[in-house]
């Protein structure tokens, strides 16, 4: 394999970039004020999880894809369950086993965060196009997947603190 391919040359700085780029000015702690909440950045990443999915999940699930531990999605989801944003339902292919989902409230708090989060997104890139945007996202959502299946080989860590049988 060629590793000086010149057509990967800049992925890693323009990497670097994005994520200073959303780290920096407190965007997160603006995001959720203006969302009118004031969860932490875990509560709020399953949240949007959870959303995304479209999808009741298990806890085990919603762990591997914040690539953390059980026990820490385990608390995340216990605070969230507190505060009446996600429910426990049974999982119509094993009643023995629980499923995450959210409430309205729940459903309610992520709708707000994520219009100011994609009002952002949609104001950097007014100027693409439609198809642009498309393929943005379907390539990125590609090579994070790709991306994080490789690392689990290379690390032999799951992203959950669990090996790689």
């Amino acid at each position: 394999m060629a590793y000086d391919d010149e057509g990967l040359r800049g992925l890693l700085p323009a990497m670097t970039r994005l994520s200073s780029a959303l780290s920096r000015g407190q965007l997160f702690e603006r995001a959720t004020a203006a969302a009118g909440t004031t969860l932490e950045r875990p509560a709020v990443t399953i949240l949007v999880i959870l959303d995304a999915a479209d999808r009741p999940l298990r806890v085990g699930e919603i762990a591997r894809r914040m690539q953390v531990a059980g026990p820490h999605a385990t608390r995340q989801v216990h605070g969230l369950e507190q505060r009446g944003l996600v429910e426990r339902v049974a999982d119509p292919d094993d009643q023995r086993a629980r499923l995450i989902t959210l409430t309205a409230a729940g459903e309610k708090l992520t709708g707000r965060y994520l219009r100011v989060i994609n009002g952002w997104f949609a104001d950097a890139l007014a100027g693409w196009s439609d198809a642009d945007r498309r393929d943005l996202v379907l390539l990125l959502g590609r090579m994070v997947d790709d991306l994080s299946a490789h690392l689990e080989t290379v690390t032999g860590d799951t992203g959950d603190g669990h090996p790689v049988d």
